[in-house]
């Protein structure tokens, strides 16, 4: 993105912010919820601007290697979340980055109705990843990313094929990808447009509301400026900043009349 289109997005969501209605009552509670061998750390960025926002923000930890997804949606999260108070028809809204997202899809699966609220999702492998396809094979990769990490998969058993649309009634889901790259091998592995771990495409989830392309990476995309002003917009409003590009007017030689 150019700076003058990322200086108008910027501009655009804080304008929107100002002046949109809907502003997060107090005490509003957002969810984070990391990646794939991360900590609360990693989405320490977006917990900032959440609060400066107004939200209750709860940034968890949670035991991405060592405990199934299944096992963290319908046990490990619905308890962080009754131990924050939070009754089943309190609003949330969750706010994850790669792995984190589909373990709010397991846990939408099952509880498409609890805790009404929107979703982000940053850079979901939300039809795998073709890195897992060339690594599952290998040792370090399997004990570095644990019991899920090999699950991330393109094939139809993955973990994310296993789990089917958005559920009708779970919120409005925006999604944000990001389309640079890090690491050319895996570049050449994902194909067309990527982050370094997940391609563009495969981030789309039937069912979603809005979805937007942010030239970062897989790494990088949470700490970003324009990726937390995004972020706000759809909490917000359940839709991005998209900005229309400007209409270039093609002039062609100007010709003196004959006479």
């Amino acid at each position: 993105m150019k700076p003058l289109a990322l200086s108008l997005t910027l501009f655009l969501a804080a304008t929107l912010r100002a002046n949109d209605a809907s502003h997060p009552a107090a005490g509003e509670t957002v969810v984070l919820l990391h990646g794939l061998g991360l900590r609360s750390w990693a989405m320490a960025r977006l917990a900032r601007a959440l609060r400066a926002d107004g939200y209750r923000v709860i940034n968890l930890t949670y035991p991405s290697r060592t405990m199934p997804l299944e096992e963290l949606a319908d046990t490990w999260l619905p308890a962080q979340l009754r131990v924050a108070g939070l009754g089943a028809d309190a609003r949330v809204d969750f706010v994850t980055h790669s792995m984190g997202g589909i373990l709010v899809r397991f846990y939408r699966r099952d509880h498409p109705a609890d805790h009404p609220g929107r979703v982000v999702m940053l850079a979901p492998p939300n039809q795998g990843s073709e890195v897992v396809d060339h690594l599952n094979g290998f040792a370090p990769f399997r004990w570095f990313t644990g019991l899920n990490g090999r699950r991330l998969g393109t094939d139809a058993a993955s973990a994310p094929h296993l789990l089917g649309p958005w559920p009708r009634g779970a919120g409005e889901l925006g999604i944000i990808a990001g389309n640079r790259s890090l690491n050319p091998l895996f570049s050449a592995w994902l194909g067309g447009p990527n982050d370094g771990k997940v391609s563009v495409a495969r981030t789309r989830l039937e069912g979603m509301t809005d979805f937007i392309v942010l030239p970062h990476s897989h790494t990088w995309l949470q700490w970003c400026d324009d990726t937390a002003a995004q972020v706000q917009s759809f909490l917000l409003s359940g839709k991005f900043t998209h900005v229309t590009p400007p209409v270039t007017i093609s002039i062609g030689p100007m010709h003196s009349p004959r006479g």
